[in-house]
């Protein structure tokens, strides 16, 4: 729905969870659907592998999207963008009970939008930058019981913008080991984007269901949303396939000129994916998405944050590569 009045990185977190005795079990998938609509990074919430102190693991991956075109609630023209994002990840053990990471990440967002739109003739938006940082900290209090904290750090902002796009906050959460294939557990994010405070749960679910079938999350919970869902399909030793979905939401800050100066720009949606991954050696993938965003919003605001232009949009196809390694 359309609407006017006077009146809502990419940093994310990888949990901690509970292991197994002695050793956890690990998975480490990346997710570009929540890039379509500007989530986060893209690495997947992992079931991280204990190890001995001192032991070190990393990440990286680079990944490149595309949206095709979507159609703005009645006859408010319509949009498309594309862009690339990269990101790494490192992790050190502490001990057999404490682990610290880092995690750094970088999106970049190309918008496109047709003359007359629900925005006026003019683009309400270009180019999207959305640098991010963030720490986690996970403590394992028994050999079944994980605990994790994770303070995150963006800044989301159009190619010109002087005034802050900051977002910041953390998420926290537990995880229980049940058995060998099983981990489950419960999350919360608190994140202050720009001047609105968002708050919201997630699960968090590693469930091996049988040699074949496993239901996951495929995203890291950061600023923009939880961590989703996904039930993958192991085809082989080298392909897989999935499905899943999540929510995700994200504000960033205008550029200082022109005739939205200094405003908010916002998007919402739920992208729904599938995924086919070829696994390139024992830590490498290469994992094509396809998929839509569907319920999906995009708000203009001005400064102070009260919505000038609020327009549905159609379902938004689209498309993207990932290429990924640990390391």
């Amino acid at each position: 729905m359309k609407t006017a009045a006077a009146a809502t990185n990419p940093s994310s977190v990888e949990p901690a969870p509970a292991s197994s005795p002695p050793t956890r079990s690990a998975r480490h998938a990346l997710a570009v659907a929540a890039a379509f609509i500007a989530a986060a990074t893209l690495p997947a919430t992992a079931i991280a592998q204990a190890g001995a102190a001192g032991a070190m693991s990393s990440s990286a991956s680079v990944s490149g999207l595309a949206t095709f075109n979507s159609n703005l609630d009645g006859n408010g023209g319509s949009f498309d963008w594309s862009g690339a994002i990269a990101s790494a990840s490192l992790k050190r053990q502490l001990s057999p009970e404490w682990s610290i990471g880092f995690n750094v990440g970088y999106q970049y967002e190309r918008w496109s939008f047709s003359s007359n739109s629900a925005f006026g003739s003019q683009a309400p938006w270009g180019t999207i930058n959305r640098p991010g940082v963030g720490f986690n900290l996970g403590y394992q209090v028994q050999p079944d019981l994980g605990l994790f904290i994770a303070p995150q750090f963006a800044w989301d902002y159009e190619t010109g913008a002087s005034q802050s796009g900051q977002n910041f906050g953390a998420v926290v959460g537990a995880t229980k080991f049940f058995s060998r294939g099983l981990v489950l557990g419960l999350g919360a994010g608190v994140f202050r984007q720009i001047d609105e405070t968002k708050v919201f749960p997630f699960v968090i679910v590693n469930w091996q269901i049988d040699d074949k079938w496993k239901l996951a999350n495929p995203f890291r919970a950061g600023p923009a949303g939880g961590a989703g869902l996904e039930l993958v399909y192991a085809i082989d030793d080298n392909w897989e396939a999935a499905g899943g979905g999540t929510y995700r939401q994200y504000r960033f800050r205008l550029k200082d000129s022109g005739p939205n100066a200094n405003g908010i720009g916002q998007n919402q949606a739920i992208p729904l994916f599938a995924r086919l991954t070829r696994k390139l050696g024992p830590r490498g993938h290469l994992d094509l998405y396809a998929g839509a965003a569907v319920a999906g919003t995009l708000k203009l605001q001005d400064p102070n944050g009260n919505t000038l232009v609020s327009s549905d949009y159609n379902a938004a196809p689209f498309v993207a590569l990932t290429l990924a390694g640990e390391f």
